[in-house]
């Protein structure tokens, strides 16, 4: 997503954009969209979380933990890789695991459990 981004006056020649809470949203949302549309006839997880689209979605940090857990709670889909890369937590049990619902409802328990509201 181009446009302009505010930055930081401190050494501005290598700080990080400062974007604010709706600019954060539109460009998870068409970085997922991305995602969703380049990686539909994937079936390897591995392959799908290192899609650069997602990728930039773990790059851009804890802002998004409660975009993604509304997402999983929209639709449960393979979100808990970055996820677990962006908290450094992994609430599913190995009972859950290969279970996609159940993973999202691990990873949605934990993040009101973790005070993240969307």
């Amino acid at each position: 997503m181009e446009g302009s981004s505010k930055v930081s006056g401190i050494n501005a020649s290598w700080a990080y954009p400062i974007l604010a809470p709706a600019d954060i949203e539109a460009q998870f949302l068409e970085l997922a969209s991305q995602w969703r549309r380049e990686t539909v006839m994937m079936s390897l997880v591995q392959k799908m979380s290192m899609h650069p689209a997602y990728q930039r979605i773990i790059g851009m940090g804890q802002p998004v933990v409660p975009l993604i857990l509304r997402e999983l709670e929209q639709e449960a889909d393979h979100w808990f890789w970055a996820l677990q890369a962006i908290t450094g937590a992994n609430p599913v049990l190995p009972e859950q695991r290969g279970r996609l619902t159940e993973m999202a409802d691990a990873w949605i328990q934990w993040g009101r459990e973790n005070g993240y509201r969307w």
